[in-house]
């Protein structure tokens, strides 16, 4: 890998959000480090070397710590200066009715899975006094997600403890942005088996516009960034919302079966 070029680790970049956020490091001049646990990281390493970049890939369960292990030992001791934690999914249906592997798969890869990488690639980059975390949280976080309720739990941790950390790391060279995009274009609805519900059939954002914000943020060194206009007002109706009106409006869109109503 060409030292020369400064580094960014991008993760869940094998399409949608991870993948333009890949992307934008690329054409910024940053060599990478990518890893999703999908087999199309390989397709989404050729697409990034075309940029002219030094790109190395890993497909792994970033939901263990041996899956965070194995992306830590294809870094190296090589510093790093970005880390864009992206990798995180969804899952659909009432909590009671869904496999409990499965629930624990999305709170280990969204809130585990994502802390251990954070802690090991924050502590260096402390001690460097520079770098930049970009977290990808969610609108989601900011209401109950009835019907999603693991889900919007995870990124509602992910959120807070994005601010949380920026404030720890406020007198450091190290910068912390969470980046809050609404629905988005990816597989995401079908992989969380929400086709069926009205969020899963509604408009979407492009995950290359929601990506730029985030990334715009993060070279700022804002703290966070609500990503699309509705976005941002939903956002503030959430804010002013009891939490209860806010877990009904939330089952009407993601209740199973909704989008047919």
């Amino acid at each position: 890998m060409n030292n020369i070029r400064p580094l960014a680790v991008v993760t869940g970049a094998s399409s949608g959000i991870g993948y333009e956020l890949a992307r934008l490091c690329a054409e910024h001049g940053f060599d990478l480090v990518i890893a999703a646990d999908q087999p199309s990281i390989v397709e989404a390493k050729q697409s990034l070397e075309m940029v002219g970049v030094d790109v190395r890939a890993v497909q792994t369960d970033l939901s263990s710590e041996e899956g965070v292990r194995e992306l830590l030992d294809l870094i190296g001791d090589v510093p790093v200066d970005v880390l864009c934690a992206n990798a995180g999914h969804g899952l659909g249906h009432g909590f009671m009715d869904e496999d409990w592997k499965l629930a624990r798969h999305v709170i280990d890869t969204n809130v585990t899975g994502t802390l251990f990488l954070a802690h090991s690639i924050g502590r260096r980059m402390r001690a460097a006094d520079r770098g930049r975390i970009l977290f990808t949280g969610s609108i989601a976080g900011l209401m109950p997600g009835s019907f999603q309720a693991v889900y919007n739990g995870s990124k509602a941790f992910i959120d807070s403890f994005s601010f949380a950390l920026r404030n720890e790391l406020k007198d450091t060279g190290v910068t912390v942005t969470c980046l809050m995009p609404g629905p988005v274009e990816t597989e995401f609805f079908e992989r969380a088996d929400m086709l069926d519900t009205k969020v899963g059939q509604g408009k979407k954002a492009d995950p290359a516009k929601v990506a730029k914000t985030g990334f715009d943020a993060m070279m700022k060194g804002e703290g966070d960034v609500v990503a699309g206009f509705m976005n941002k007002v939903q956002a503030a109706v959430a804010a002013v919302t009891p939490q209860s009106q806010l877990a009904e409006m939330h089952r009407g869109m993601a209740e199973p079966g909704s989008g047919k109503q």
